[in-house]
């Protein structure tokens, strides 16, 4: 079968071997798969990326880079078969989606960063009965094939606790960031202040349900979330201001979701006293930052990644039930034939938000 594979450290298009279908599994098509920022990740420093989860997650299986890798873990795919030990409650041709995962006897193996488990950037998978979720309410394809991107976004908006008062602020308006706004929309905490350079993130942020857009090159995001939350009568330099008493901030949830060295500390000097800070994006760099920020200001500094099955689910019900409409993210389809100049165009934020890999055409 055709697909798009990452070998010797470039992508290129080639023949790779069919699925093998065993106990428990289906065989699929891929309808469509989104390429993600860990996939650019991986491209671009596969052996930091190995190296790390190698120090993190000794037991995890990681990627051998001297071997073909097929990416893709953003999808939504149509049965073509049932395996053996299947209890067939899909029927052939249904749309399916399900969390990237392969399990086997000799363990499990992460779809679209496994040698042995080909992703969505190929023309079929094996795929988990058990694992697989039907697309709902006549969903459209590409709508269903952004769950993953979202239900990262909505375990986010999980972790943060957020309470009825909270005040939220977002930091990157890429597409954790948007699916964060999706899931922040739908917890009805407000208003939802977001904040990015590019224009056509800020545009993007916008239409998924921000309702405060900060261009930061010309607004300190951090004074706007501040005139936000003061509420009649506030005065930080009184004395009961100081005990804790009389008029106090909205309490502050701030989402980092940029995912480079910096923006820690930039959150630690911007937020105010008591924030949380809700680190989304992934750095993988080395970053530094002054502890005596979040000491002085009693800051909670949470570290999210992923999602369970049960948020991964929700998040195709949000979808199915119109509460994320996720058609402004979709900017670009391509062939797998076009996946590696997607990845060089997914490099600018002002043109792309989201690419889908139709690896059929």
């Amino acid at each position: 079968m055709k697909a798009a594979v990452f070998r010797d450290g470039d992508l290129v298009v080639d023949q790779v071997p069919e699925p093998t279908v065993i106990n428990g599994q289906v065989l699929v098509k891929t309808l469509a798969c989104g390429i993600c920022g860990s996939d650019l990740h991986a491209f671009h420093h596969g052996e930091r990326m190995v190296s790390m989860t190698k120090r993190v997650a000794p037991q995890a299986p990681v990627m051998d880079l001297k071997r073909d890798v097929v990416f893709g873990h953003e999808f939504c795919a149509e049965i073509l078969e049932h395996g053996p030990g299947t209890e067939k409650k899909f029927a052939v041709g249904t749309r399916v989606c399900s969390m990237p995962i392969s399990v086997t006897e000799t363990g499990i193996n992460t779809l679209g960063y496994s040698n042995d488990a080909a992703g969505g950037f190929a023309e079929r998978m094996a795929l988990n009965e058990m694992l697989l979720l039907e697309v709902p309410n006549g969903l459209a394809t590409d709508h269903a094939t952004l769950t993953e991107p979202m239900a990262v976004g909505w375990h986010a908006v999980e972790k943060a606790s957020l309470q009825d008062d909270d005040l939220p602020l977002v930091i990157g308006c890429g597409p954790v960031g948007l699916a964060v706004i999706a899931g922040l929309k739908i917890k009805g905490v407000g208003p939802i202040i977001a904040a990015d350079f590019s224009p056509a993130r800020r545009e993007l942020a916008k239409k998924m349900g921000a309702d405060i857009i900060i261009d930061p090159a010309k607004i300190s995001p951090y004074a706007t979330w501040l005139d936000e939350a003061t509420p009649e009568g506030f005065d930080p330099t009184s004395l009961m201001t100081m005990l804790g008493m009389g008029a106090k901030l909205r309490p502050g949830v701030i989402f980092e979701c940029v995912g480079i060295p910096g923006i820690v500390q930039q959150m630690l000097e911007g937020a105010p006293k008591d924030a949380r800070i809700i680190v989304v994006g992934v750095c993988m760099e080395t970053d530094s930052f002054e502890p005596f920020f979040a000491i002085m200001k009693q800051l909670n500094l949470h570290f999210v990644l992923g999602y369970s099955p049960e948020e991964f689910a929700q998040t195709l019900h949000h979808l199915g039930e119109g509460m994320i409409d996720v058609a402004p993210m979709i900017t670009g389809k391509v062939p797998v034939e076009g996946v590696k100049e997607a990845f060089k165009a997914l490099a600018s934020p002002d043109v792309h938000a989201k690419i889908l890999v139709e690896p059929w055409k």
